[in-house]
């Protein structure tokens, strides 16, 4: 069984969001426990933060830098170097700050202990953040498994093989071997990350399957030729969405439809956009609204609150849009 300790992504978002508030909370909290009069603690406070806010920063910053060899690392040595590291800080801000004053070493001392403490609050935080995410992970990939393998699908694309045994052989075989590979990807560990280049793979290959059941009524484009190849991204977040795609905008009309398919990089965000015909008159078929809300869940479980995804209906299209951080292969990319 895979750990569930893993050391916090301090790139993300909502892990320095909930640093720096988390941190800033305790801070008051003591300020209140040691004044004699309510009237005392936000002066108590102010003086706090004139080494708190400095050192809360430059910390992040180190850490932010550092993420990523840290997650590399394992869990209790990322723990112990990161601790040494916010240690020295503190120790360097507090030289700095008292230095006209000449610290003497046991207020020095105490520094480094109050500062300890917090820290070590803020990691068993973000272990049992983690740990509490664990059960929600493998409910996530259930559903995940459960709204992408469809029997209808499974049954429509062997009845399409069928039929092209007799007139054309290896056709079948290929269809075969594409409707295996992702079958075999679906049933692989959720929480694998993997290359965007591999997923675009896998999509041509679903959309494969699919063109073969549905002939000229699919219609693809695909502009995937800036895709940032190495970007890591967790396995199957973008197959769904190609999946509602067809089954919501192509299947329930009796014209062809083109399904867009865009993939990009701006900056340190990969961009994807997939937009398909909207069938007003015809009602949302079941199923779009739970697929979405699935996926988003893995987004925040993945990337907490450095990814999104948002949908809309414009000029008579479907439009999915999905925001994630850009991670390479050689960031370390896991589940935050």
């Amino acid at each position: 069984m895979e750990s569930s300790e893993v050391f916090p992504d301090f790139r993300n978002l909502g892990v320095i969001a909930r640093t720096l508030l988390g941190v800033n909370v305790l801070a008051l909290l003591a300020c209140v426990f040691a004044a004699s009069e309510p009237q005392q603690v936000p002066q108590l406070f102010v003086s706090v933060s004139v080494f708190l806010e400095p050192l809360l920063l430059a910390s992040l910053v180190v850490l932010n830098a550092l993420s990523g060899p840290l997650r590399r690392l394992g869990y209790a040595p990322a723990c112990a170097l990161s601790l040494l590291l916010v240690l020295g800080l503190a120790a360097g801000l507090y030289a700095l700050i008292d230095d006209a004053r000449t610290p003497g070493p046991f207020a020095l001392s105490k520094v480094l202990i109050l500062t300890a403490g917090v820290y070590a609050l803020l990691i068993g935080y973000f272990r049992l953040l983690t740990r509490a995410y664990s059960p929600a992970l493998a409910e996530a990939r259930l559903q995940a498994l459960q709204a992408r393998i469809r029997p209808h699908f499974l049954f429509n694309s062997l009845n399409a093989v069928l039929s092209l045994i007799r007139r054309d052989p290896k056709q079948a075989e290929r269809t075969l071997e594409d409707l295996a590979d992702l079958f075999r990807s679906m049933m692989s560990d959720a929480r694998r990350f993997v290359r965007l280049a591999d997923e675009i793979v896998l999509l041509e290959r679903y959309a494969n399957l699919e063109q073969l059941r549905l002939g000229d009524r699919l219609r693809l484009t695909w502009e995937v030729g800036d895709a940032p190849a190495s970007a890591m991204l967790p396995c199957l977040i973008l197959q769904p969405l190609l999946e509602n795609a067809i089954y919501h905008g192509v299947e329930p009309g009796t014209q062809p439809g083109e399904v867009l398919v865009r993939i990009r990089v701006r900056g340190e965000r990969v961009l994807v956009h997939i937009e398909n015909p909207y069938h007003a008159d015809l009602g949302q078929r079941p199923g779009n609204r739970m697929a979405l809300e699935n996926i988003r869940e893995r987004l925040q479980l993945f990337y907490d609150a450095e990814a999104r995804i948002t949908h809309r209906v414009e000029s008579g299209r479907y439009c999915v849009d999905l925001q994630l951080p850009y991670r390479d292969h050689q960031d370390g990319a896991d589940p935050v």
